[in-house]
C-alpha cells in the first residue's frame, strides 16, 4: 500500500465540449464531441447510451468499416453518424 504510484502523465486541460442527441433513419445518437489539444487536432467522441468512444478526425470518417466496428453500428446507422459527424469534426 506504501508503493509510489509511477505516471505517464497527469496533466489538467481546459476542454470544449458539446452535447448532442439527433435521430438518424432507424436509431438515436446521443453523443459528446470534445475538442481538446490532445490527439493531434482530433476530437474524442462518445456515444452516451453506447457506452462506446473513439478519438476520431477527417482521415478516421473516410476509413471504410471504422465507425460500424467502433461504434458497433450497421452500415446504414454508421452512414447517419458520418454524415453528422462530417459536418462537425473539425479539419
Amino acid at each position: 500500500m506504501g508503493e509510489e504510484r509511477f505516471y505517464l502523465y497527469d496533466e489538467t486541460e481546459d476542454t470544449k465540449t458539446r452535447f448532442v442527441s439527433f435521430m438518424g433513419e432507424n436509431q438515436r445518437f446521443d453523443l459528446g464531441i470534445m475538442k481538446t489539444d490532445r490527439y493531434f487536432g482530433k476530437s474524442l467522441v462518445f456515444d452516451i447510451q453506447g457506452g462506446r468512444f473513439a478519438i476520431i478526425g477527417r482521415d478516421d470518417l473516410e476509413e471504410p468499416g471504422y465507425l460500424e466496428e467502433t461504434f458497433r453500428l450497421n452500415e446504414e446507422d454508421a452512414h447517419d453518424l458520418r454524415s453528422f459527424l462530417n459536418e462537425v469534426i473539425e479539419i
